[in-house]
């Protein structure tokens, strides 16, 4: 890859990993479906945006706004709203280790999807290995004296990631639709949906801190509208494996974050079970074999 990509890689990286902190922030005065609301209806609007500056056609296909608005619930509002709840539970950094296992989910998700790639051997060793790292990562919670409530954190995280899994599959229908017109209806199709649901579930949001107005903004703004459209433009350039290294910063980033600035504690067995995930995420990419194969030559 050009220097250029690796440099917009890592930055993509390291704002999603610092989407954990401001969700952190973000929870101790705003409910997590409001949390999730904010950050869809300011990507959405800062994504309208975008599409007007850039002149983009709007789809004539009345479905079209349907089915991508769909999309965007289950692949943005709910697991929006799942990891702030999770992260009512557990630290910041083990969150964002968790979202790690997305890549190793949609594996699983693909090998069942009709029509999906089945694994091979790579990515089947790849699959028990990030499994592993996920039991590492639970093990704590299983003999701490707030097991059930970890478990829980760590149930709605997961949860997360399966529903990223599955939409990850569901968007290869879409692949015929322009990046930056897909983003924008779904992004848009999430706010319709959440702002309702937040205003019905947990009444009028009270955001009085100014840190709390500043995550908002940078959650929907830099974490959300402004990842994707680089993300969306990164893809055709250097693949989805080279695109999803990126899964290893940012919970590097989130643990950093966390322990500095909100005096989280990150435990060895949870810097093991992350290990382990990427032990796994480097046999699903399949590079770390031939690099083994040309190693002899």
């Amino acid at each position: 890859m050009a220097t250029r990509d690796w440099a917009l890689l890592i930055f993509v990286g390291s704002i999603w990993g610092c989407s954990f902190l401001f969700n952190a922030i973000l929870i101790r005065e705003l409910g997590p479906i409001w949390v999730a609301a904010g950050r869809v209806s300011i990507a959405a609007i800062a994504s309208w945006v975008v599409f007007f500056a850039m002149r983009k056609p709007l789809p004539r296909d009345p479905m079209l706004y349907l089915k991508l608005g769909l999309l965007g619930v289950f692949s943005y509002a709910l697991p929006f709203t799942l990891f702030p709840l999770g992260q009512a539970h557990i630290p910041s950094g083990l969150t964002a280790i968790i979202n790690a296992l997305t890549p190793i989910l949609t594996v699983v998700v693909a090998h069942f999807w009709p029509g999906g790639e089945k694994a091979k051997y790579n990515k089947a060793l790849g699959v028990i290995a990030g499994f592993a790292g996920a039991a590492l990562l639970a093990s704590p919670a299983l003999t701490g004296g707030h097991a059930g409530d970890q478990l829980i954190g760590i149930g709605f995280c997961l949860l997360a990631t399966i529903l990223y899994a599955v939409t990850l599959n569901v968007a290869r229908s879409f692949r015929m639709v322009e990046p930056t017109t897909l983003a924008t209806i779904a992004l848009t199709g999430a706010a319709v949906v959440a702002v309702p649901v937040a205003f019905a579930v947990e009444g009028l949001p009270h955001a009085t801190r100014p840190e709390t107005w500043a995550a908002w903004l940078a959650l929907g703004l830099f974490s959300t509208a402004l990842t994707f459209q680089i993300m969306y433009r990164l893809l055709p350039r250097i693949g989805a494996t080279n695109f999803a290294s990126n899964i290893f910063i940012s919970p590097v980033v989130a643990i950093i974050l966390g322990v500095t600035l909100l005096g989280e504690i990150i435990l060895p067995v949870h810097i093991a079970g992350m290990l382990l995930v990427f032990v796994g995420l480097l046999c699903i990419d399949g590079r770390i074999f031939k690099l083994g194969r040309r190693a002899p030559a």
